[in-house]
């Protein structure tokens, strides 16, 4: 039939118009990294050094590897500046402190000393014990009078205030000697929670550590920082506190201190303290 096109023939081009091109996807923007040159600052392999995390050289060792953050940005190159007044650096995670004004100390408190760092009463406080520190140092959280062991003690308030706010979760480590047999029941009790006269409340652990004919040790871990809150939990459940002893704060341990000493924080502490507190 005429007018009909053969098989395989091609047809022809309609017209449509100027063909249209696919849009092209638009690349995302890249933020604006923050700079962290200046010009005015401190080369930052000094400003480690100084702060106690290794040599010059092993400091420039650091930043090569890219293990050295300024303000949550990594930093590799050599003869960065920055002003350690304000900004914030990270070696593998951790924040080193950079502020030298800052003092970090650790206190074994004896039992009957108050938690103040000065008494009205006349009673023995926190701040006899600090007389040849020249800083003005403040405790972070309290420790009942008759309560022995570590307590924390700053210049840094935002940090102190981090450690004692129970949102942060910052755990607090006691070693009770109390009545005993304790039975077997008690710690899953009190991890199930304690209802006292001022709100539920339960620990984060406890566990037996000793026990001898008529009186037990044991180890309750918890971050509430309620007034009396182990004495309370353990009279609640039968076993009121003979001695209490605070052996550990987040990640800072009594270890041999002895009562009434007090010891500067290492480096490290302090940054594994920032860690803790979200810092």
């Amino acid at each position: 039939m005429s007018g009909t096109p053969r098989r395989g023939a091609r047809r022809p081009a309609q017209t449509r118009g100027p063909a249209r091109r696919p849009a092209r996807r638009q690349a995302p923007v890249p933020e604006v990294p923050v700079d962290v040159h200046d010009a005015d600052g401190v080369r930052l392999q000094k400003v480690l050094a100084q702060a106690g995390v290794g040599s010059r050289r092993a400091c420039e060792a650091l930043i090569a590897a890219g293990r050295v953050q300024v303000d949550g940005h990594v930093v590799v190159e050599q003869g960065v500046r920055i002003d350690p007044s304000r900004q914030v650096v990270h070696v593998d995670g951790v924040r080193v402190q950079l502020d030298e004004e800052k003092t970090y100390l650790a206190f074994n408190k004896p039992a009957g000393v108050v938690s103040t760092m000065s008494d009205e009463q006349g009673r023995v406080s926190l701040g006899d014990f600090m007389s040849e520190r020249q800083e003005r140092l403040f405790h972070v959280g309290r420790l009942d009078s008759e309560t022995e062991g570590l307590i924390l003690l700053t210049n840094d308030g935002e940090l102190a205030h981090r450690l004692q706010h129970p949102s942060y979760g910052v755990a607090k480590t006691y070693l009770a000697e109390v009545p005993g047999p304790v039975a077997r029941d008690v710690g899953k009790s009190l991890r199930a929670g304690i209802e006292l006269d001022d709100g539920p409340a339960r620990v984060d652990s406890f566990r037996l550590i000793d026990s001898q004919p008529g009186k037990a040790l044991v180890e309750v871990i918890l971050h509430e920082g309620r007034k009396h809150i182990v004495r309370r939990l353990l009279e609640a459940v039968g076993h009121p506190v003979e001695r209490l002893v605070r052996v550990q704060v987040g990640p800072i341990h009594l270890g041999d201190l002895r009562p009434g000493r007090w010891r500067v924080l290492t480096r490290t502490e302090v940054g594994q303290l920032f860690t803790a507190a979200g810092l």
